[in-house]
């Protein structure tokens, strides 16, 4: 069973605050990074983005990938100050640490091996 648990996508769909908050506390705990891809079904480069977003969380096991849509929930946008979609947040500890507006799935790839890069650092 453990091995198809690998295989798919690991990116949550976030649907309430409480939501947010769980997962980002688990990531907290466990000093992992997290990248939110926070999006609007009304948005086709937010959509266009998906696959994209579901591609990078299968390259990066130990980064917690979410999704949120700002639509249904509204407060996270809010307390993130998300204003423009697709808009992705890098955190760590809970705190944002990297931004990206737009479709840029290059730039998107960079930011978060940089994360990853200083993560092992801060490890080793």
């Amino acid at each position: 069973m453990e091995a198809t648990e690998q295989n798919k996508p690991k990116v949550v769909v976030i649907d309430s605050l409480r939501s947010w908050e769980h997962h980002l506390t688990e990531a907290s705990n466990q000093n992992c990074p997290v990248v939110v891809h926070f999006t609007a079904s009304w948005c086709m480069p937010s959509v266009a983005m998906v696959p994209v977003f579901e591609e990078l969380a299968l390259s990066y096991p130990d980064i917690v990938f979410l999704t949120v849509d700002v639509d249904e929930v509204k407060g996270v946008a809010t307390r993130m100050d998300v204003k423009a979609m697709p808009t992705f947040l890098l955190l760590k500890g809970g705190v944002a640490v990297e931004k990206v507006v737009g479709a840029n799935p290059e730039e998107i790839k960079k930011r978060i091996d940089g994360v990853v890069q200083s993560n092992r650092v801060l490890v080793a």
